[in-house]
């Protein structure tokens, strides 16, 4: 039995937890421990305080799933302020071996490792995912997480992407007015300015000026509850157009890397998890002209393993540290 500390390591928040992997490769991880990042000055400190929380010595092995492109030795967040030395983190955190992925590599070793009853299906044929082949994983969360996994003779590779970071394309008239009103914001317009939980300003904001209403300067968080509770209509418009938006950016990482079969994960994929079956979603995800048929054999998977991230990141260490 290896033990070691998982961390998922996002722009909101840092997840810490003990895992545990057997001879045999099965993984458990315990209940983990939520710190806000903005509470924190670095990753030490917030390491330092979830020892303080376990109230025991952690184990000297551990795999960080962070939110921040993994090249080289100095890791720069891409949504807080934290900057990461992966070379020198056996001195910072006193460990004898790491493993340091991005985050959406983690959820996608994840996806490559859970049970068939781990996901929920939305869109497409209802099975199984493929045991051979592409399978694209993305999530909208603080940014849009964006990652690939291949399945070949019982084995898997995991490929880590910045996908959120591709040109946003508009679809609909709707669709161009929200890219001018960005394009008005920022010098060059991402699908994570529209697809992740603070994207959902700018679709409210836009879908309000086309109505030519007074336009309110809500928090995300307002906006999501909102339109979640139906409370304002608006807001559930908003909320709709997103699971729309969604779908486009599914289909099209779904073209870009010849998926088979698509994940869909993420905290706002989650909250949306009873709307997105009946939205605007399928529709989207579909609507890719010449390709609409093929499009429409890909199935596309919601998982619901608790923690993914955190699993994910076990699974990631014992791949490259196989138990013994």
């Amino acid at each position: 039995m290896t033990d070691l500390v998982v961390a998922d390591i996002g722009g909101t928040n840092a997840r810490f937890a003990l895992a545990h992997v057997a001879a045999d490769g099965t993984i458990a991880v315990d209940d983990p421990i939520t710190l806000g990042t903005s509470d924190f000055v670095s990753l030490e400190t917030a390491w330092e305080e979830f020892g303080k929380r376990i109230g025991k010595p952690l184990p000297k092995a551990a795999s960080l799933a962070i939110a921040a492109p993994i090249t080289g030795e100095t890791l720069r967040m891409t949504n807080n302020s934290w900057i990461i030395h992966t070379g020198e983190l056996d001195r910072q955190l006193g460990l004898d071996s790491a493993t340091v992925i991005n985050d959406f590599a983690a959820v996608a070793h994840a996806s490559a490792r859970a049970p068939d009853t781990a996901f929920e299906h939305l869109c497409g044929p209802d099975g199984p995912l493929p045991q051979e082949g592409t399978i694209s994983v993305l999530g909208p969360g603080t940014g849009l997480g964006v990652a690939q996994f291949v399945r070949f003779s019982g084995d898997y590779h995991v490929q880590a992407t910045e996908g959120g970071h591709i040109d946003f394309a508009p679809v609909d008239n709707v669709d161009d007015s929200l890219l001018a009103r960005l394009r008005a914001l920022h010098r060059r317009v991402s699908v994570e300015r529209v697809v992740s939980g603070p994207g959902i300003v700018a679709i409210y904001q836009t879908l309000a000026a086309l109505e030519r209403r007074e336009i309110a300067t809500l928090p995300d968080k307002d906006i999501w509850s909102r339109g979640l509770d139906g409370s304002d209509p608006l807001a559930v418009a908003a909320v709709s157009r997103f699971c729309m938006s969604m779908g486009s950016a599914a289909g099209d990482y779904a073209l870009a890397h010849g998926a088979k079969a698509v994940v869909i994960a993420g905290g706002v994929a989650d909250r949306l998890r009873s709307r997105l079956p009946s939205s605007g979603f399928a529709e989207r995800f579909r609507f890719k002209g010449r390709y609409e048929q093929m499009m429409s054999g890909i199935p596309v998977k919601l998982i619901t393993l608790a923690q993914p991230g955190l699993f994910g990141a076990a699974a990631a260490f014992a791949k490259e540290h196989p138990p013994t």
